[in-house]
């Protein structure tokens, strides 16, 4: 059992005796209440010291006329553990949704980079593909996109085999003309003179 409390009124929380004298009536009550809510002995050292200074930033806020400083002091305890349980919940949720995600080691931030090196790298070509006229973008899709030989691109354009050709070394042309060689991929795009 608890020492009878002596509840002096209103605390003096503006100074180290005040708040010395404050804390010493009431640091076991405390202790108590917040013990009977957390099993960790260290959790709730710690929850109490944060009451206390909690108290002594809301120290303004006591009315002598609603109740005894150790009830606004335990609705203070109160606040301070509902928070920390809502903090832990949060911590709790946040591990669940990670828990099964394998996070990126260095390995996998070098692939995802080059990854959007190479998408920036093709929105660019895109870009620049979309200001070829229908011709050429047509004679450059069946070679490159469809694979075709520029013999089938140009029996399914309807055009000549030198037309294709022609309309290839254009489409070429332009693109590279639109940017430095090293920004157009090359690998299909030249593969196919």
């Amino acid at each position: 059992m608890s020492s009878p409390r002596r509840e002096t009124g209103p605390p003096d929380l503006t100074n180290h005796e005040g708040f010395g004298a404050f804390y010493a009536e009431h640091v076991d009550d405390v202790l108590r209440f917040v013990t009977r809510r957390v099993a960790d002995p260290h959790l709730a050292a710690d929850l109490t010291a944060d009451v206390f200074l909690a108290a002594m930033g809301a120290a303004g806020t006591y009315r002598s006329g609603r109740g005894a400083p150790i009830a606004w002091l335990f609705g203070i305890a109160r606040n301070v553990v509902a928070g920390h349980a809502r903090g832990r919940a949060r911590e709790s949720g946040a591990l669940a949704r990670l828990s099964g995600r394998r996070l990126l080691d260095a390995e996998d931030v070098a692939a995802l980079e080059e990854r959007i090196d190479a998408e920036r790298a093709f929105r660019v070509l895109a870009e620049r593909h979309a200001t070829l006229s229908e011709p050429l973008r047509a004679a450059l899709d069946m070679v490159v996109v469809d694979e075709l030989t520029p013999a089938e691109a140009a029996l399914a354009l309807g055009v000549t085999q030198a037309t294709v050709r022609v309309r290839l070394h254009r489409a070429r042309r332009a693109l590279r003309a639109a940017a430095p060689a090293s920004d157009v991929p090359g690998s299909r795009l030249e593969a196919t003179r």
